[in-house]
């Protein structure tokens, strides 16, 4: 695999420039919602890592001046990323006053995180990263999603995926892994959903 594949815009990159997103992870957004219908039009989302804030802007496209977006990122948004419905906090998401921020504007309908740790390129060190991650942002979902709320977050495959799934469906009636065509064919990520928390 040529080290620069990451590197060359492909297909969702230009699109997702020429139709005004910071980054082509909004087509993965975009399909899981095509899929499991996330996004209402009065809709409270929680974004876990939001930055540069392409998932920000597809959600504040989509909610269309309605619901409130809720971004927590220890870089900024992209400076067009912006809407009198949305609130942002940089910062870490393991911060007790951002938990204690995030939650004063909850409850939320809608939790997603499309969190990557910064990876080493070891496989076993990213993963394990990438779970960590993971776990964070299922603690923001039990702590902070209204009964009936749903849940998204990307996780590495080989990342204890299973294990998670079994956690997702004990906190939510349904839970299932889907991997997005708009996912690079050579990344190993994966989403785990969570739907109608108990």
């Amino acid at each position: 695999m040529p080290a620069n594949s990451y590197e060359k815009p492909d297909f969702w990159s230009k699109k997702a420039f020429s139709e005004g997103y910071p980054a082509r992870s909004v087509y993965k957004l975009k399909e899981i919602d095509e899929k499991f219908g996330l996004i209402k039009k009065s809709t409270r989302v929680l974004d876990l890592g939001a930055a540069p804030g392409s998932w920000t802007t597809f959600v504040l496209r989509a909610l269309n001046g309605c619901g409130h977006v809720t971004a927590i990122d220890l870089s900024p948004l992209s400076k067009d990323v912006k809407g009198d419905n949305l609130s942002f906090f940089q910062g870490d998401l393991y911060s007790p006053a951002i938990r204690e921020a995030a939650q004063k504007l909850g409850p939320y309908n809608l939790v997603i995180c499309d969190a990557a740790p910064a990876t080493t390129g070891n496989r076993t060190v990213d993963t394990a990263r990438s779970s960590g991650l993971v776990e964070l942002a299922i603690y923001y979902a039990e702590q902070m999603l209204l009964p009936g709320g749903n849940f998204v977050v990307k996780i590495f495959q080989g990342g204890d995926q299973q294990a998670f799934l079994k956690k997702l469906r004990e906190l939510f009636t349904a839970a299932k892994g889907f991997k997005p065509e708009a996912c690079r064919t050579e990344s190993f990520e994966t989403y785990l959903i969570g739907l109608g928390k108990k």
